[in-house]
Protein backbone atom coordinates (compact mmCIF):
# COMPACT_ATOMS: atom_id res chain seq x y z
CA UNK A 1 0.00 0.00 0.00
CA UNK A 2 1.41 3.24 -1.06
CA UNK A 3 0.91 6.44 0.52
CA UNK A 4 0.20 9.51 -0.92
CA UNK A 5 0.62 13.21 -0.56
CA UNK A 6 -0.88 15.67 -3.07
CA UNK A 7 0.30 19.09 -3.47
CA UNK A 8 -2.34 20.95 -5.20
CA UNK A 9 -5.30 18.63 -4.76
CA UNK A 10 -7.83 20.87 -6.23
CA UNK A 11 -6.25 21.49 -9.50
CA UNK A 12 -7.06 19.67 -12.75
CA UNK A 13 -3.40 17.59 -11.94
CA UNK A 14 -4.68 16.87 -8.15
CA UNK A 15 -8.46 16.31 -9.14
CA UNK A 16 -7.23 13.78 -12.15
CA UNK A 17 -4.93 12.36 -9.50
CA UNK A 18 -7.49 11.61 -7.28
CA UNK A 19 -9.49 9.72 -9.74
CA UNK A 20 -6.58 7.50 -11.06
CA UNK A 21 -6.35 6.84 -6.87
CA UNK A 22 -9.72 6.14 -6.58
CA UNK A 23 -9.75 2.95 -8.98
CA UNK A 24 -7.00 1.58 -7.25
CA UNK A 25 -7.92 1.76 -3.56
CA UNK A 26 -6.05 -1.85 -2.77
CA UNK A 27 -2.74 -0.16 -3.95
CA UNK A 28 -2.59 3.45 -2.81
CA UNK A 29 -3.86 5.57 0.17
CA UNK A 30 -4.37 9.36 0.39
CA UNK A 31 -2.11 10.80 3.61
CA UNK A 32 -2.25 14.29 2.63
CA UNK A 33 -4.29 16.53 0.53
CA UNK A 34 -3.20 20.61 0.04
CA UNK A 35 -4.26 23.52 -1.97
CA UNK A 36 -3.98 27.49 -1.74
CA UNK A 37 -7.45 29.67 -1.11
CA UNK A 38 -10.15 26.76 -2.06
CA UNK A 39 -11.54 25.21 1.12
CA UNK A 40 -14.87 24.01 -0.48
CA UNK A 41 -13.37 21.78 -3.22
CA UNK A 42 -10.85 20.41 -0.56
CA UNK A 43 -13.39 19.62 1.75
CA UNK A 44 -15.05 17.70 -0.39
CA UNK A 45 -12.03 15.80 -1.32
CA UNK A 46 -11.82 15.26 2.72
CA UNK A 47 -15.13 14.12 3.01
CA UNK A 48 -14.40 11.27 0.12
CA UNK A 49 -11.10 10.45 0.36
CA UNK A 50 -10.29 11.27 4.42
CA UNK A 51 -6.74 11.83 4.49
CA UNK A 52 -4.46 12.19 7.62
CA UNK A 53 -3.83 15.63 6.66
CA UNK A 54 -5.23 18.68 4.66
CA UNK A 55 -3.07 21.49 4.08
CA UNK A 56 -3.88 25.35 3.01
CA UNK A 57 -1.81 28.03 2.13
CA UNK A 58 -3.91 30.61 3.64
CA UNK A 59 -4.93 30.45 6.95
CA UNK A 60 -8.44 31.69 6.99
CA UNK A 61 -9.16 29.33 4.26
CA UNK A 62 -7.79 26.60 6.82
CA UNK A 63 -9.73 28.42 9.69
CA UNK A 64 -12.85 27.77 7.67
CA UNK A 65 -12.12 24.18 6.53
CA UNK A 66 -11.45 23.13 9.63
CA UNK A 67 -14.83 24.63 11.12
CA UNK A 68 -16.40 22.74 8.04
CA UNK A 69 -14.45 19.18 9.09
CA UNK A 70 -15.82 19.84 11.87
CA UNK A 71 -19.21 20.14 11.68
CA UNK A 72 -19.17 16.85 9.37
CA UNK A 73 -17.97 14.81 12.66
CA UNK A 74 -14.83 14.53 9.87
CA UNK A 75 -11.21 14.09 12.00
CA UNK A 76 -8.96 15.06 9.05
CA UNK A 77 -6.58 16.97 10.67
CA UNK A 78 -5.93 20.66 9.49
CA UNK A 79 -2.76 23.11 8.83
CA UNK A 80 -1.94 25.50 7.18
CA UNK A 81 1.18 27.75 5.84
CA UNK A 82 4.48 26.53 4.20
CA UNK A 83 5.83 24.27 7.02
CA UNK A 84 2.69 22.33 7.13
CA UNK A 85 3.19 22.04 2.98
CA UNK A 86 6.85 21.15 3.36
CA UNK A 87 5.42 18.25 6.50
CA UNK A 88 3.43 16.42 4.90
CA UNK A 89 5.63 16.32 1.91
CA UNK A 90 8.68 14.72 3.95
CA UNK A 91 6.58 13.19 6.21
CA UNK A 92 7.88 9.76 6.73
CA UNK A 93 4.92 7.74 6.17
CA UNK A 94 4.44 8.94 2.79
CA UNK A 95 5.61 7.12 -0.17
CA UNK A 96 4.71 9.26 -3.19
CA UNK A 97 4.27 12.96 -3.13
CA UNK A 98 2.53 14.36 -6.64
CA UNK A 99 4.17 17.70 -6.77
CA UNK A 100 1.02 19.72 -8.51
CA UNK A 101 1.25 23.37 -7.21
CA UNK A 102 1.26 25.85 -9.50
CA UNK A 103 4.33 28.12 -10.09
CA UNK A 104 6.93 29.41 -7.61
CA UNK A 105 4.70 28.24 -4.71
CA UNK A 106 5.61 24.48 -5.21
CA UNK A 107 9.44 25.69 -4.73
CA UNK A 108 9.87 24.38 -0.78
CA UNK A 109 7.36 21.61 -0.63
CA UNK A 110 8.46 19.79 -3.44
CA UNK A 111 12.30 20.15 -2.70
CA UNK A 112 11.28 19.15 0.98
CA UNK A 113 9.89 15.77 -1.16
CA UNK A 114 13.42 15.10 -3.02
CA UNK A 115 15.54 15.74 0.34
CA UNK A 116 13.31 13.07 1.64
CA UNK A 117 13.85 10.55 -0.76
CA UNK A 118 10.24 10.13 -1.71
CA UNK A 119 9.13 9.41 -5.48
CA UNK A 120 8.35 12.35 -6.50
CA UNK A 121 5.95 13.07 -9.53
CA UNK A 122 6.88 16.05 -10.94
CA UNK A 123 3.72 18.18 -12.39
CA UNK A 124 5.45 21.39 -11.07
CA UNK A 125 7.66 22.46 -13.90
CA UNK A 126 8.33 25.58 -12.19
CA UNK A 127 10.43 24.42 -9.40
CA UNK A 128 12.78 22.90 -12.39
CA UNK A 129 12.83 26.13 -14.37
CA UNK A 130 13.92 27.88 -10.87
CA UNK A 131 16.00 25.64 -9.38
CA UNK A 132 17.16 22.62 -11.97
CA UNK A 133 20.84 22.34 -10.75
CA UNK A 134 20.20 22.32 -7.19
CA UNK A 135 16.90 20.36 -7.64
CA UNK A 136 18.87 17.24 -9.72
CA UNK A 137 21.42 17.40 -7.26
CA UNK A 138 19.01 17.14 -4.75
CA UNK A 139 17.46 13.63 -6.38
CA UNK A 140 20.63 12.42 -6.77
CA UNK A 141 21.80 13.44 -3.56
CA UNK A 142 18.59 11.86 -1.47
CA UNK A 143 18.21 8.79 -3.73
CA UNK A 144 15.09 10.39 -5.07
CA UNK A 145 12.67 9.30 -8.04
CA UNK A 146 11.75 11.46 -10.40
CA UNK A 147 8.74 10.96 -12.44
CA UNK A 148 7.31 13.58 -14.67
CA UNK A 149 4.08 14.27 -15.29
CA UNK A 150 3.82 16.97 -17.59
CA UNK A 151 2.43 15.07 -20.37
CA UNK A 152 5.62 16.05 -22.80
CA UNK A 153 7.89 15.06 -20.64
CA UNK A 154 6.54 11.64 -19.47
CA UNK A 155 6.10 10.88 -23.25
CA UNK A 156 9.87 11.37 -24.01
CA UNK A 157 10.67 9.12 -20.54
CA UNK A 158 8.23 6.55 -21.87
CA UNK A 159 10.63 6.79 -24.99
CA UNK A 160 13.84 6.71 -24.02
CA UNK A 161 15.83 3.47 -23.24
CA UNK A 162 16.39 4.62 -19.25
CA UNK A 163 14.58 3.30 -16.21
CA UNK A 164 14.33 4.33 -12.42
CA UNK A 165 15.71 8.05 -11.56
CA UNK A 166 16.04 10.90 -13.38
CA UNK A 167 19.17 12.17 -11.49
CA UNK A 168 22.20 10.38 -12.78
CA UNK A 169 23.52 12.64 -15.17
CA UNK A 170 23.68 10.33 -17.90
CA UNK A 171 24.04 12.23 -21.48
CA UNK A 172 22.21 11.36 -24.48
CA UNK A 173 25.00 10.82 -26.20
CA UNK A 174 25.40 7.77 -23.94
CA UNK A 175 21.26 6.61 -25.02
CA UNK A 176 22.44 6.93 -28.86
CA UNK A 177 19.74 10.14 -28.67
CA UNK A 178 20.35 13.01 -30.90
CA UNK A 179 17.49 15.14 -30.06
CA UNK A 180 14.43 15.26 -28.06
CA UNK A 181 11.37 16.76 -30.05
CA UNK A 182 8.43 18.33 -27.82
CA UNK A 183 4.97 18.76 -29.87
CA UNK A 184 3.01 21.77 -28.71
CA UNK A 185 -0.76 21.98 -29.50
CA UNK A 186 -0.18 25.89 -30.58
CA UNK A 187 -2.85 26.48 -27.64
CA UNK A 188 -6.18 28.70 -29.12
CA UNK A 189 -4.51 31.42 -30.97
CA UNK A 190 -2.35 29.16 -33.50
CA UNK A 191 -4.45 30.76 -36.76
CA UNK A 192 -5.16 34.07 -35.40
CA UNK A 193 -4.22 37.15 -37.74
CA UNK A 194 -1.21 38.68 -35.44
CA UNK A 195 -2.74 42.52 -35.51
CA UNK A 196 -5.80 40.88 -33.81
CA UNK A 197 -3.16 39.31 -31.12
CA UNK A 198 -3.53 42.08 -29.00
CA UNK A 199 -7.21 42.43 -28.79
CA UNK A 200 -7.79 38.88 -27.05
CA UNK A 201 -9.82 38.51 -23.53
CA UNK A 202 -8.42 36.31 -20.96
CA UNK A 203 -11.77 34.10 -21.19
CA UNK A 204 -10.36 33.20 -25.09
CA UNK A 205 -7.06 32.82 -24.09
CA UNK A 206 -8.47 30.77 -21.21
CA UNK A 207 -10.54 28.30 -23.92
CA UNK A 208 -7.62 25.72 -25.05
CA UNK A 209 -8.81 23.23 -27.76
CA UNK A 210 -7.35 20.25 -26.27
CA UNK A 211 -6.65 20.32 -22.68
CA UNK A 212 -8.88 21.44 -19.54
CA UNK A 213 -6.31 23.57 -17.28
CA UNK A 214 -6.66 26.04 -14.85
CA UNK A 215 -6.22 29.73 -16.37
CA UNK A 216 -2.56 30.39 -15.72
CA UNK A 217 -1.74 27.41 -17.31
CA UNK A 218 -3.89 28.40 -20.14
CA UNK A 219 -2.41 31.68 -20.60
CA UNK A 220 0.97 29.93 -20.62
CA UNK A 221 -0.37 27.69 -23.45
CA UNK A 222 -1.89 30.62 -25.64
CA UNK A 223 1.23 32.32 -25.77
CA UNK A 224 3.37 29.34 -25.62
CA UNK A 225 5.19 30.69 -22.31
CA UNK A 226 4.35 26.59 -21.61
CA UNK A 227 6.24 25.38 -24.10
CA UNK A 228 9.23 27.90 -22.98
CA UNK A 229 8.79 26.17 -19.51
CA UNK A 230 8.93 22.78 -20.45
CA UNK A 231 12.33 23.34 -22.78
CA UNK A 232 13.98 24.46 -19.89
CA UNK A 233 12.57 22.05 -17.74
CA UNK A 234 13.72 18.73 -20.74
CA UNK A 235 16.83 20.26 -20.03
CA UNK A 236 17.38 19.51 -17.10
CA UNK A 237 15.13 16.28 -16.23
CA UNK A 238 16.92 14.67 -19.25
CA UNK A 239 20.86 16.45 -19.13
CA UNK A 240 20.02 17.68 -22.48
CA UNK A 241 21.75 21.38 -24.06
CA UNK A 242 19.19 23.68 -25.55
CA UNK A 243 20.25 22.42 -28.92
CA UNK A 244 19.53 19.32 -27.80
CA UNK A 245 15.88 19.89 -27.62
CA UNK A 246 13.78 21.13 -30.40
CA UNK A 247 9.79 22.27 -30.35
CA UNK A 248 7.00 21.56 -33.11
CA UNK A 249 3.78 22.35 -33.32
CA UNK A 250 0.89 19.46 -33.36
CA UNK A 251 -2.43 20.76 -33.00
CA UNK A 252 -4.11 17.30 -32.51
CA UNK A 253 -2.24 16.97 -29.23
CA UNK A 254 -2.27 12.93 -29.87
CA UNK A 255 1.74 12.62 -30.34
CA UNK A 256 2.69 14.26 -26.31
CA UNK A 257 6.26 14.07 -27.42
CA UNK A 258 9.15 12.22 -29.40
CA UNK A 259 12.72 10.89 -29.05
CA UNK A 260 14.61 10.91 -32.46
CA UNK A 261 17.74 8.38 -32.04
CA UNK A 262 21.18 8.45 -34.19
CA UNK A 263 20.62 5.78 -36.28
CA UNK A 264 17.30 7.37 -37.54
CA UNK A 265 14.56 5.69 -35.37
CA UNK A 266 12.25 7.87 -33.98
CA UNK A 267 10.11 6.94 -30.97
CA UNK A 268 6.67 8.83 -30.28
CA UNK A 269 4.32 8.45 -27.31
CA UNK A 270 0.74 8.51 -28.23
CA UNK A 271 -2.61 9.12 -26.49
CA UNK A 272 -6.02 10.77 -25.99
CA UNK A 273 -4.59 13.87 -24.22
CA UNK A 274 -5.99 13.16 -20.73
CA UNK A 275 -3.23 13.89 -17.93
CA UNK A 276 -4.39 10.80 -16.15
CA UNK A 277 -2.56 8.72 -18.68
CA UNK A 278 1.21 9.86 -17.59
CA UNK A 279 -0.57 9.96 -14.16
CA UNK A 280 -0.95 5.94 -13.66
CA UNK A 281 2.20 5.86 -15.47
CA UNK A 282 3.79 7.22 -13.26
CA UNK A 283 2.11 5.95 -9.63
CA UNK A 284 2.04 2.44 -11.10
CA UNK A 285 5.74 2.28 -12.52
CA UNK A 286 7.36 -0.33 -13.67
CA UNK A 287 3.42 -2.06 -13.93
CA UNK A 288 0.90 -0.33 -16.15
CA UNK A 289 -2.13 0.68 -14.51
CA UNK A 290 -5.91 1.22 -15.80
CA UNK A 291 -6.06 4.98 -15.77
CA UNK A 292 -10.10 5.47 -16.86
CA UNK A 293 -8.72 7.07 -20.22
CA UNK A 294 -10.61 6.65 -23.53
CA UNK A 295 -8.89 4.40 -25.40
CA UNK A 296 -7.32 6.45 -28.73
CA UNK A 297 -8.68 5.27 -32.14
CA UNK A 298 -6.21 5.99 -35.04
CA UNK A 299 -9.17 6.11 -37.39
CA UNK A 300 -11.12 8.58 -35.88
CA UNK A 301 -8.16 10.85 -35.12
CA UNK A 302 -7.34 10.72 -38.98
CA UNK A 303 -4.54 12.66 -39.33
CA UNK A 304 -1.45 13.93 -37.40
CA UNK A 305 -0.24 17.85 -38.61
CA UNK A 306 2.80 18.77 -37.98
CA UNK A 307 3.73 22.38 -38.19
CA UNK A 308 6.99 24.89 -37.44
CA UNK A 309 7.19 27.32 -34.53
CA UNK A 310 6.41 30.85 -35.23
CA UNK A 311 8.21 32.48 -33.29
CA UNK A 312 6.77 36.32 -34.38
CA UNK A 313 3.80 34.87 -32.96
CA UNK A 314 5.29 33.16 -29.68
CA UNK A 315 8.17 35.55 -28.49
CA UNK A 316 7.67 34.16 -25.35
CA UNK A 317 9.02 30.87 -26.88
CA UNK A 318 12.29 32.54 -28.25
CA UNK A 319 12.46 34.74 -24.54
CA UNK A 320 12.51 31.06 -22.42
CA UNK A 321 15.47 29.21 -24.91
CA UNK A 322 17.26 32.72 -24.25
CA UNK A 323 17.23 32.03 -20.32
CA UNK A 324 17.91 28.38 -21.13
CA UNK A 325 21.18 29.34 -22.97
CA UNK A 326 21.83 32.46 -20.31
CA UNK A 327 21.49 29.80 -17.34
CA UNK A 328 22.13 31.07 -14.33
CA UNK A 329 18.93 32.79 -12.19
CA UNK A 330 17.56 33.88 -15.69
CA UNK A 331 15.03 30.85 -15.94
CA UNK A 332 13.82 31.96 -12.39
CA UNK A 333 13.79 35.46 -13.61
CA UNK A 334 11.95 34.53 -16.28
CA UNK A 335 9.11 32.69 -14.68
CA UNK A 336 9.17 35.03 -12.24
CA UNK A 337 8.36 38.11 -14.56
CA UNK A 338 6.32 35.77 -16.78
CA UNK A 339 3.83 35.08 -13.44
CA UNK A 340 3.01 38.56 -12.94
CA UNK A 341 2.50 39.55 -16.12
CA UNK A 342 -0.33 36.30 -16.57
CA UNK A 343 -1.82 37.69 -13.50
CA UNK A 344 -1.74 41.16 -14.41
CA UNK A 345 -3.23 39.93 -17.96
CA UNK A 346 -6.13 37.39 -16.35
CA UNK A 347 -6.87 41.27 -14.07
CA UNK A 348 -7.15 42.79 -17.47
CA UNK A 349 -4.67 44.97 -16.91
CA UNK A 350 -2.50 44.13 -19.82
CA UNK A 351 -3.17 43.20 -22.71
CA UNK A 352 -2.45 39.87 -24.39
CA UNK A 353 1.00 40.88 -26.20
CA UNK A 354 1.81 43.17 -23.62
CA UNK A 355 3.11 39.94 -21.56
CA UNK A 356 6.43 39.01 -23.72
CA UNK A 357 6.96 42.56 -23.66
CA UNK A 358 6.75 42.60 -19.20
CA UNK A 359 8.79 39.54 -19.17
CA UNK A 360 11.77 40.91 -22.03
CA UNK A 361 11.98 43.97 -19.85
CA UNK A 362 12.45 42.39 -16.68
CA UNK A 363 15.37 39.99 -18.25
CA UNK A 364 17.45 43.07 -19.51
CA UNK A 365 17.02 44.79 -16.11
CA UNK A 366 17.48 41.81 -13.61
CA UNK A 367 20.97 41.03 -13.23
CA UNK A 368 21.31 37.12 -13.35
CA UNK A 369 24.20 35.05 -10.89
CA UNK A 370 24.46 31.52 -10.24
CA UNK A 371 21.96 29.99 -8.19
CA UNK A 372 24.09 28.31 -5.63
CA UNK A 373 21.52 28.23 -2.74
CA UNK A 374 17.69 28.26 -2.65
CA UNK A 375 17.77 31.85 -1.02
CA UNK A 376 19.41 32.79 -3.84
CA UNK A 377 17.18 31.40 -6.58
CA UNK A 378 13.97 33.02 -3.97
CA UNK A 379 15.86 36.41 -4.38
CA UNK A 380 16.15 36.21 -7.89
CA UNK A 381 12.50 35.89 -7.90
CA UNK A 382 11.60 38.84 -5.37
CA UNK A 383 13.74 40.91 -7.66
CA UNK A 384 12.05 40.04 -10.60
CA UNK A 385 8.66 40.10 -9.46
CA UNK A 386 8.94 43.59 -8.30
CA UNK A 387 10.78 44.75 -11.31
CA UNK A 388 7.83 43.03 -13.16
CA UNK A 389 5.37 45.08 -11.34
CA UNK A 390 7.32 48.68 -12.41
CA UNK A 391 6.82 47.38 -15.86
CA UNK A 392 3.75 46.53 -15.90
CA UNK A 393 2.69 49.77 -14.47
CA UNK A 394 4.38 51.52 -17.19
CA UNK A 395 2.71 49.57 -19.76
CA UNK A 396 -0.57 50.01 -18.26
CA UNK A 397 -0.25 53.61 -17.95
CA UNK A 398 0.13 53.94 -21.53
CA UNK A 399 -3.37 52.20 -22.40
Amino acid sequence: MQRVTILGSTGSIGVSTLDVLARHPERFEVFALTAATRWQPLLEQCLAYTPQYAVMSDPRAAEQLRQALQRSGSKVEVLSGTEALVAVAQDSSVDTVMAAIVGAAGLLPTFAAVKAGKRVLLANKEVLVMAGHLFMAAAKTHGAQILPIDSEHNAIFQCLPLAGPLAQGIALAELGVSKIVLTASGGPFRQLPLSQLSQVTPEQACNHPNWSMGPKISVDSATMMNKGLEFIEACWLFNARARDVEVVIHPQSVIHSMVEYVDGSVLAQLGNPDMRTPIAHALGMPERLPSGVERLDLVRSARLDFEALDEERFPCMTLARQAAERGGTCPAILNAANEEAVAAFLASQLQFNDIAQVIAAVLDSVESAEPVSLDAVQQADLSARQRARVAIQQISAKQ
